[in-house]
C-alpha cells in the first residue's frame, strides 16, 4: 500500500495512493459510461428528427 504525507502550513494529509488510483479509475469508467448514453440519445434523436 503506497501512502503519501502532504504538510500543508500546520496541517498534514495522509493519501492512500491506491485508494486514489480505484476512484480515478471508476469515475473515468462511470463518465465514459454516461458519454456513451448522451451520444445514444443525440443518434436517436437525430434518426427521430429526420424522420420527420
Amino acid at each position: 500500500m503506497k501512502r503519501r504525507l502532504v504538510i500543508d502550513g500546520n496541517s498534514v494529509y495522509e493519501l492512500d495512493e491506491d485508494c486514489m488510483l480505484q476512484k480515478k479509475a471508476k469515475k473515468h469508467s462511470d463518465s465514459r459510461t454516461e458519454e456513451g448514453r448522451r451520444e445514444e440519445n443525440n443518434r436517436q434523436r437525430e434518426q427521430k428528427e429526420q424522420e420527420l
